[in-house]
């Protein structure tokens, strides 16, 4: 029989236990929501923050590159770019083709992008399409939804609207290398480079980079779940790099670069009262614009794979003998040593005899008595054989040491090579040997263990122009700042000065002016307007047997000698010194000359010229008499030199 009473107490004890559960509920949620809201209010409120609002960086627009009259030789643009994040993606290639179904992919960019894919972590974006059209845009913003690891971005990019001309002296900028980043946070540079791909690489745009680079800002933006770009709340923004004012006239530069043609070679042309250099030019040129985005394989294997090797700078890394060019400067060291008297006269009877072995001149015929004058103007090797070994290696060594010979130079881009300037020390220590005395016989024309650039030479040149004070020569006159406009000067001062009796300066000076007025470089000044200081010079590339003649008709092009010459004009009050060689250009007066008298032509009367130098006579006929292999006293030293005017 049922029992209401009991069945009531029940159900009255079913309900306490079912309020006290909904009561002890209630109390949990309460409490929850009391230390999620109350006691961790201000920590999730900024997690919240955080989730809605994106700091993202804004990468700082980069300097401009001026030449000396204002006119732009690297600037920026905006583009976008297409970019895939290869984290998360399964296959690379089936997302390229079916990208390339909506807009254009060519080989190379396939090429770039898996060269880039190798050298970049797994979560950087890496471009596979960069500078796409208005189009190309609007088909892929259609289209998006198909790529979630695809984005479209727009970014700043570097052009060189000059492309090939100065290339050498310009450099370029590429993506940021693991290497490069390292370098970047050992200097405590990170901050500046957020948001930043890109960073000079070699040139001015290397060199400079801390003034070109400027520095990141960032902007907050409002965010939705899917991480889409809301509104921009607020942004500090990025400080522009500060523009660089070259010392160079890019006009010159252009028409120095068409003087030589297809030929290999450097020209340097230096304003010697203030150290500017005003054409830096390495031959064969290649494009930047190739470097930006990262070069594909198959267009760098074709410029590291060229014999005409177009990425060497050979202004400031190739080292070469210079000939007969050395001798101005052995000439005062003559002088101001006190080993030869300008009126002092020797007999060139056309051969040097040293112990058992004779040295020969290069000229044709034996040149007579020669004093120091008509030594430099007819360019007798006789007597700067006999004078290098009156003055010993160590006294040349000192001597042209200041005046940059195997020394860097200091200039403003990277990779300048020392070169060698030859002493007693120097072979003991690099090649742990003894110097031999006929060693010292080839350094008189030149030849022998010297090896200098082709910027040591140009700026020896100035130095003499400008009476021995030397000013340390530089490619950027002036760094802008990219806000304000003011200007600040890289070399406001001299560096030095080389004490040398004004009368020695003056002696060597006239002596260079008669060489291209009766001189190895009559010809290729013949009807200037001004006066003009230079001399020629040949470098040997390879020996020849001893008494055999150089004939350059029965030898391949890249071992044919090379061809130099130096310059400075307005011979009484310098504007422009120079140096420049045509490698395997032979006579000195033949192929480099000619391209001088165009540069100062120029520079000093505005002319420009139409066509490329055109190569002078060689005056020394084609087969010159070449001179002897020069030789240490024992065989084993093998140094070797033949010089020409």
């Amino acid at each position: 029989m049922r029992n209401p009473e009991r069945e009531v107490h029940y159900f009255r004890i079913r309900i306490a236990v079912a309020t006290a559960f909904v009561l002890l509920a209630f109390t949990a949620l309460i409490a929850r929501l009391a230390w999620l809201q109350v006691v961790k209010h201000d920590a999730y409120m900024a997690q919240a923050e955080l989730n809605r609002i994106a700091i993202l960086p804004v990468a700082p627009n980069r300097g401009l590159i001026k030449d000396r009259n204002g006119k732009i030789i690297a600037r920026n643009y905006s583009a976008y770019t297409l970019e895939i994040t290869p984290d998360g993606l399964r296959d690379h290639d089936k997302t390229i083709d079916e990208l390339a179904q909506v807009i254009e992919v060519q080989g190379r960019d396939r090429r770039r992008f898996k060269k880039l894919l190798e050298d970049s972590k797994r979560f950087d974006a890496i471009p596979i399409r960069t500078r796409l059209t208005d189009e190309e845009v609007a088909r892929f913003s259609a289209q998006r939804y198909r790529f979630p690891n695809v984005e479209l971005r727009a970014r700043l990019f570097r052009d060189y609207p000059l492309g090939e001309i100065a290339s050498h002296m310009i450099g370029y900028i590429g993506r940021i290398s693991p290497n490069d980043m390292e370098r970047i946070e050992k200097r405590g540079d990170a901050p500046a480079y957020y948001g930043t791909d890109h960073i000079g690489k070699v040139g001015i745009e290397q060199s400079y980079e801390k003034e070109l680079h400027g520095t990141a800002g960032q902007e907050q933006v409002e965010i939705t779940a899917g991480g889409r770009a809301v509104r921009t709340l607020s942004r500090n923004p990025s400080l522009p790099g500060n523009n660089l004012i070259l010392s160079v006239d890019i006009e010159l530069q252009k028409i120095t670069e068409k003087a030589f043609g297809d030929r290999r070679g450097a020209l340097i042309a230096i304003e010697p009262k203030t150290g500017d250099v005003l054409a830096f030019v390495a031959k064969p040129t290649f494009d930047p614009n190739l470097f930006v985005d990262g070069i594909d394989p198959k267009s760098w294997d074709e410029l590291n794979n060229d014999p005409d090797k177009p990425l060497l700078n050979r202004a400031v890394r190739g080292t070469y003998p210079i000939g007969s060019t050395y001798k101005p400067f052995l000439a005062l060291a003559a002088l101001e040593t006190g080993k030869r008297k300008a009126e002092t006269v020797i007999q060139d009877n056309g051969v040097f005899v040293f112990g058992n072995r004779r040295f020969r001149d290069s000229n044709k015929v034996p040149l007579g008595p020669v004093d120091m004058r008509r030594s430099i103007v007819k360019s007798s090797d006789v007597y700067y054989y006999m004078l290098a070994n009156d003055l010993g290696v160590d006294t040349i060594h000192d001597f042209m040491k200041p005046w940059s010979f195997g020394q860097i130079t200091g200039i403003d881009v990277e990779g300048e090579q020392t070169g060698i300037l030859p002493s007693i020390a120097w072979k003991d220590k690099r090649l742990k040997q003894k110097w031999y005395p006929g060693e010292t016989i080839s350094l008189g024309v030149g030849q022998g263990y010297n090896a200098f650039t082709l910027l040591q030479l140009a700026h020896a040149t100035a130095i003499l122009a400008n009476d021995g004070v030397v000013m340390r020569p530089h490619l950027v006159k002036a760094v802008e700042d990219a806000r304000s406009g003011d200007k600040r000067l890289t070399v406001p001062h001299e560096s030095y000065r080389i004490p040398i009796k004004p009368e020695h300066l003056k002696l060597v000076r006239e002596a260079m002016v008669e060489v291209n007025i009766s001189g190895t470089g009559r010809r290729a000044f013949e009807g200037a307007p001004y006066k003009v200081g230079g001399k020629t010079g040949t470098a040997q590339v390879i020996s020849i047997k001893q008494n055999e003649k150089y004939n350059e008709n029965r030898i391949d092009e890249r071992h044919r000698d090379h061809s130099l010459f130096i310059a400075f004009a307005p011979a009484d009050d310098p504007k422009i010194a120079l140096a420049v060689i045509v490698e395997n250009g032979g006579f000195g007066a033949r192929a480099a000359a000619p391209i001088a008298r165009m540069v100062i032509d120029y520079h000093l009367l505005g002319k420009v010229p139409t066509a490329p130098a055109k190569e002078g006579p060689d005056e020394e006929g084609p087969l010159r008499s070449a001179a002897l292999r020069v030789q240490a006293l024992a065989a084993s030293a093998g140094v070797a030199a033949r010089a020409s005017p």
